[in-house]
């Protein structure tokens, strides 16, 4: 076989491996959605009606949380035995003077097994006091959050974080859980080994939030971070990701969620880009065994996303979407958060959101509930970065440099 037919057959199987979702004949006509019915939110599963903050906090939250441990995401271990965490590298000069670099290793042992998770972050040097913060659970390439800035990536643009007085950080999904279906347990589940085997027990996507969870708990013995104003941040799975350590963990400020699509930001149960059982069939160590029986089945979930995003209230949330990133359904996206509204109104929150999905590249930045759908491809870029920095000065209502 000649080296131009070789080259040929390489070039087309590898746009199969790269495109493959987009083969399966999942419906991207909204025509053809049909109709659904959603879970009410503010309705417990015995019926009652909840009409309180007081109500919400006490009784239907813990509840819907406890629908997403068992059906969906498993669940969430709160204790460990130890942390521990070391300085591994640091540059009080990093980007020409104008960031204090730190490579922090922490290590996180329960039953006498040990997790190491590794983060990069830059803390502005002109500020006067901690700094608030933005954590990137980053679910491509480390060379994207390199801490040599050797490579500038849009996925994490850190100098134009640290040029709006913020920090920025970052772990690798790998470090808590490989994003492998043989390997996933090689992480955070040696820790916690009694939830490999349970139907509820947690899998991939909860071991990165959980990740988020832990470093969040150094921030807290950091002097340079401000603990309370913490937004987490992730893109596509990671994305999902961040939804669910925001619902976990309260602690965390702020959340947004990138493109995160089906079982992300994005409804469930409308018949439009990726499915449920797409979704379990291509990436079986994500969600619990349990989710596996909603395959072809999401009308009997009961739950559905905007569940996830109300979980957050009254936090600020932030979901995106990209105009060529269909598979993710931008539409089921923008009515998952519209959804939502209703618990943020609990708290007296006024969502700006309007009453149809807004133009491309038409961000509705004010708090507590921002969107905005992208012109381009599933991505993270410098866009998307710009509006979670308004966002969080909206919220913040700070003046930054």
């Amino acid at each position: 076989m000649n080296k131009n037919r070789l080259m040929k057959i390489s070039i087309l199987l590898l746009t199969v491996l790269l495109f493959s979702p987009y083969l399966y004949a999942q419906n991207y006509d909204e025509s053809k959605v049909g109709e659904y019915t959603l879970p009410d939110v503010l309705v417990t599963e015995s019926g009652k009606k909840i009409t309180t903050k007081k109500e919400w906090e006490q009784t239907r939250r813990p509840e819907v949380l406890t629908l997403f441990e068992e059906h969906v995401y498993g669940q969430f271990p709160k204790k460990y035995d130890r942390l521990e965490y070391s300085v591994k590298n640091e540059d009080r000069n990093a980007m020409n003077g104008k960031a204090h670099l730190k490579e922090v290793e922490l290590v996180i042992t329960n039953n006498n097994k040990p997790v190491r998770i590794n983060i990069v972050m830059f803390i502005p040097n002109n500020l006067k006091k901690p700094a608030p913060a933005f954590l990137l659970i980053n679910n491509r390439s480390k060379r994207n959050t390199a801490a040599s800035r050797d490579t500038l990536s849009e996925f994490w643009p850190a100098e134009m974080v640290i040029d709006a007085g913020y920090a920025l950080a970052a772990f690798h999904v790998s470090d808590a859980a490989p994003d492998n279906k043989n390997t996933y347990q090689n992480g955070v589940l040696e820790l916690y080994p009694e939830q490999i085997n349970a139907n509820n027990g947690m899998r991939a996507i909860g071991a990165w939030a959980w990740g988020a969870s832990r470093v969040l708990d150094y921030f807290e013995k950091d002097k340079d971070i401000d603990a309370k104003k913490v937004a987490v941040v992730g893109h596509s799975r990671g994305g999902k990701a961040s939804l669910w350590a925001a619902a976990q963990d309260q602690r965390f400020a702020i959340c947004a969620s990138n493109c995160s699509g089906n079982t992300g930001a994005s409804l469930s149960r409308r018949n439009f880009g990726e499915s449920v059982e797409r979704i379990n069939t291509s990436f079986p160590h994500w969600f619990t065994t349990n989710y596996k029986q909603y395959n072809s089945n999401e009308n009997a979930l009961p739950v559905d996303q905007h569940m996830l995003i109300a979980l957050v209230a009254p936090r600020p949330v932030y979901v995106t979407n990209a105009s060529k990133d269909l598979w993710a359904d931008p539409t089921g996206t923008f009515l998952a958060a519209k959804e939502a509204e209703s618990v943020y109104e609990l708290y007296k929150l006024e969502s700006k959101l309007p009453q149809r999905p807004p133009a491309i590249d038409t961000p509705i930045v004010s708090p507590p509930i921002g969107y905005h759908n992208r012109e381009g491809i599933h991505d993270l870029t410098k866009y998307d970065w710009a509006r979670f920095l308004e966002f969080a000065n909206n919220h913040y209502k700070k003046n930054v440099p």
